[in-house]
């Protein structure tokens, strides 16, 4: 069975185009069913656009602007990719952590991807900060990695992925982020396609989301064990 992929984007769209790319060419038994972004000018949704793929924008500051909460923008998040009715979601470049309003909604099921080693460079400036390490002495390679994303933490979760991107002695941060985006491309759709087969394999797809709710609580590749997808 095809899976049906929904993709948030915050900039260019690049990680996007190469699950296209992917989806196209046969290596994703995947199609993407929707690109959603916070940022009305990120060029993913161009990108989804000229692929004839729907496309949603939901900024974060209408919420904030009238007194409503990240919870509730998360919510309203989780229902509109709902109606898209996804087997998995997947954060290409999306630049909003997720909290449990979002989470709960597809458990298991929200894949990431994040420019650095598991339990190293957490949050937006990973490749910066590997940069400053290796220009310090401290660092001779970096990585990048595909994760589970768990119901609270920045940039952790079970461990789809993982692979290492040497720091050279010509480098400079403009081709090693070059190098680590060349990386991203090829693990997450590596990654995606070991996730779908997964499914296949356990005769189990998944069946939706669980229903939008509003919950009170507040270049070496490694696999992880994975967790039993909730159905």
């Amino acid at each position: 069975m095809t899976a049906r992929l929904a993709v948030l984007v915050s900039g260019n769209g690049t990680n996007l185009q190469a699950i296209l790319d992917a989806c196209a060419n046969g290596r994703l038994d995947a199609e993407v069913v929707v690109v959603l972004s916070n940022r009305k000018a990120a060029y993913g949704l161009e990108r989804a656009a000229l692929a004839g793929i729907p496309t949603e924008y939901l900024p974060l500051r209408p919420f904030l602007d009238t007194g409503r909460s990240r919870r509730d923008y998360d919510a309203e998040l989780a229902a509109v990719l709902a109606s898209h009715r996804p087997d998995w979601v997947v954060l290409a470049g999306w630049m909003h952590l997720l909290s449990a309003p979002f989470l709960h909604n597809f458990p298991n099921r929200v894949v990431n991807l994040h420019p650095a080693l598991p339990g190293v460079f957490p949050g937006a400036d990973a490749i910066s900060e590997a940069w400053e390490a290796h220009v310090a002495g401290k660092l001779d390679s970096t990585g990048v990695m595909v994760h589970l994303v768990p119901d609270d933490g920045v940039d952790n979760g079970p461990v789809v992925g993982t692979v290492e991107v040497p720091i050279v002695a010509n480098d400079s941060r403009e081709t090693l982020e070059a190098r680590i985006h060349a990386a991203e491309h090829e693990l997450l759709v590596d990654c995606l396609s070991r996730l779908i087969d997964l499914d296949a394999r356990r005769k189990r797809p998944y069946e939706g989301p669980i229903g939008v709710h509003h919950p009170t609580d507040a270049t070496e590749r490694r696999t992880a064990a994975l967790p039993e997808a909730s159905q």
